[in-house]
């Protein structure tokens, strides 16, 4: 499997290709957190498939693994890690040769007893095989956003 670059923070504002939403949801913060880390993190988003590698606790080193859409695999690792709040990877290698880099920032905070805000960040940064398929990038979180806010009625 090819390697992509490690990142660190600051590429989530530097990324060549950048995606994010926030969502107003009417769920404790420690709920969708456990939606989070659970045994099948994101099931909702349609065509994304994610199993753990390493056992919990999790914490900084943890790994994943993702299938999307049945094409593109990729090993994740968890550079941060605020236990509750606010979870960061970035692919260590992928299966396919269209990225440099790939990470993707997580963050719950509370908004009351019974509420949370939910931040989902992307950076994407296309190798020159996979800087055709941009628009695809966009679509394709597009629709996991989509999804996300569907599955948790969210705003």
């Amino acid at each position: 499997m090819p390697s992509l670059q490690p990142i660190d923070e600051s590429y989530f504002d530097r990324a060549p290709q950048r995606f994010a939403h926030t969502w107003s949801i009417a769920r404790p913060a420690e709920a969708v957190w456990a939606e989070l880390v659970g045994q099948r993190p994101l099931h909702w988003c349609r065509g994304l498939n994610i199993r753990w590698t390493s056992p919990p606790p999790f914490g900084v080193g943890t790994t994943r693994q993702a299938k999307v859409l049945g094409l593109l695999s990729g090993e994740e690792y968890f550079f941060i890690w605020e236990e509750g709040r606010r979870y960061a990877f970035y692919f260590t290698h992928a299966n396919l040769p269209v990225f440099a880099a790939v990470a993707e920032d997580y963050v719950v905070e509370p908004d009351g007893a019974d509420r949370c805000r939910f931040t989902w960040r992307v950076g994407l940064s296309p190798s020159a095989l996979g800087k055709p398929g941009a628009p695809l990038n966009k679509l394709l979180f597009s629709r996991f956003f989509q999804d996300t806010g569907r599955y948790f009625s969210a705003s």
